[in-house]
């Protein structure tokens, strides 16, 4: 039998083993490495350092920081691709989170 992982267990299991994400989310599948996961004003919350996107079939070069509602995650992927894990001085500047999870070291 297979058991079916939630979300908030594979986005902590990702940033726990810096383990790229697939991740369906406002209608776009998005590649990216995890950064910080928990509440940010009063909102679940996942800080990604987005890779690509892949929008009507069509891949998009869409890089950069982004901060996603946990809730409007459709569908996750912890995938076999790893990433080295901060970003150095540009992730130095975190948001003030309600509650942190689990932050990539």
């Amino acid at each position: 039998m297979n058991r079916r992982y939630s979300i908030d267990e594979q986005l902590r299991f990702a940033i726990a083993n810096k383990r790229l994400i697939q991740v369906s989310y406002r209608e776009k599948v998005r590649v990216a490495e995890p950064h910080d996961y928990g509440v940010y004003i009063g909102i679940p919350r996942l800080l990604t350092y987005q890779l690509r996107v892949v929008a009507a079939g069509q891949r998009t070069g869409a890089r950069g920081w982004r901060l996603l509602d946990v809730p409007d995650i459709a569908g996750c992927a912890v995938l076999d691709d790893t990433f080295p894990g901060s970003r150095g001085q540009m992730h130095q500047h975190h948001l003030k989170w309600d509650v942190l999870y689990a932050r990539v070291s």
